[in-house]
């Protein structure tokens, strides 16, 4: 039995909203304000107040017919960095894609009295709950929508658009219902590796002005996404969802069983999200390793693959990143492991490409992102990502 006392949602709110500015997450007075109005707890009535204030963990809303979460209310944290990135102002239009009535009920507060807020959302599971706590905590303006977002919703322009699903693609309808000074958030997913980007209306495209992690379910509908993921054996799998990475599982599994080829830098290990994010970006056939903690603890793959790394694919050899402690390189340093028969070859241009990064470009937010709509060019530059309704580009400082 739990005896633990049950804490006052309000002194939760202020601690969270404490911690939050604490961590660089709330960053205005605007988004302090909103976070404080909400009773976040009524959201998610289900689950102890705790776990709704909290920081860093998600609340489940629905899972599918296999147990995984396909709707979720996002972590304290996270929904407080998308909305400053968002920087919603009073009196505008928003759209958010995604729902379940939490973040709609801030951007309310953001936007006031004389802005509108829409809420959409492909699943009527998620919606219905969502429109009935809006209703219960005095959202009632707030306009909910039972449509795939991929479609986009009527009654634009929007001054502001945030998508709280992992995104792979940004379609026409997203970009034209824009406003010319528009600005559009949304966790895009490229090559495994996920970014909440803010995007500003830039001609017929987008143009980033801030990126930074984040990990949501993916959207469902027509925005699906479009992955590979092939198991090598138990525990230890490649994804991507690059057309153009062989993914031979045999050979690839086999060599595993071939000595490991070791291959150091020299270049300091440290930013781990920004290193990772050029490695995917830069590495010219690339895939995201992932390994369970028994292969990793038996010693077959590096702890670097636990959550996913970034690795280096031929057709029956692969690389991906390690690190040791180098006192000479600021505390740790980056290397390879490769394994198979042109090991030599792959480990050769990762750690190049480690070289890169740690010589030009080793900051946060060296990345600039563009997505023009439309026919890719032939051929596809390596900075470049094709997606089904245009491309990504990336350019670095």
């Amino acid at each position: 039995m739990d005896d633990s006392p049950v804490r006052d949602p309000k002194v939760l709110r202020e601690d969270m909203i404490r911690a939050l500015r604490e961590q660089d997450g709330i960053r205005s007075q605007s988004v302090a304000a909103a976070f404080a109005a909400v009773p976040r707890h009524l959201f998610a009535p289900d689950v102890p107040a705790e776990l709704a204030y909290n920081l860093h963990r998600t609340v489940p809303v629905k899972k599918d017919e296999n147990g995984l979460d396909i709707s979720v209310m996002s972590a304290a944290h996270l929904q407080a960095v998308m909305l400053e990135q968002l920087e919603v102002e009073p009196g505008m239009k928003v759209l958010e894609i995604g729902s379940n009535g939490v973040n709609a009920a801030y951007l309310q507060e953001l936007v006031g009295p004389y802005g509108e807020v829409t809420t959409v959302d492909i699943d009527p599971d998620v919606i219905g709950p969502a429109r009935l706590h809006l209703d219960a905590t005095g959202y009632s303006q707030v306009k909910t929508v039972v449509a795939d977002g991929e479609s986009g919703v009527p009654g634009g322009p929007y001054d502001r658009i945030i998508v709280t699903v992992a995104a792979w693609d940004i379609p026409p309808s997203w970009i034209g219902a824009l406003t010319e000074k528009g600005r559009l958030v949304v966790p895009l997913t490229v090559r495994g590796t996920t970014r909440s980007i803010a995007l500003d209306r830039d001609g017929d495209g987008l143009t980033s002005r801030s990126y930074g992690l984040a990990h949501f379910v993916p959207m469902q509908g027509e925005g699906a996404a479009q992955e590979r993921k092939v198991m090598l054996r138990d525990g230890v799998a490649l994804q991507t969802d690059d057309v153009r990475v062989p993914l031979n599982t045999q050979a690839l599994n086999g060599a595993l069983d071939t000595s490991r080829l070791e291959r150091w830098s020299g270049a300091a290990y440290d930013l781990p999200d920004e290193l990772d994010l050029y490695l995917t970006l830069n590495l010219s056939s690339v895939a995201r390793l992932h390994a369970d903690p028994a292969v990793i603890d038996s010693g077959i793959i590096e702890p670097s693959a636990r959550f996913g790394v970034p690795a280096l694919v031929s057709d029956d050899s692969f690389a991906y990143r390690t690190r040791r402690e180098n006192a000479d390189t600021g505390g740790f340093e980056s290397g390879v492991i490769a394994h198979g028969p042109n090991a030599e070859a792959l480990a050769d241009e990762y750690v190049n490409v480690l070289r890169r990064w740690a010589d030009n470009h080793r900051r946060r937010g060296a990345a600039t992102f563009r997505y023009l709509p439309g026919p890719a060019p032939s051929p596809l530059p390596q900075d470049t990502v094709l997606r089904r309704h245009g491309i990504v580009t990336v350019t670095w400082a």
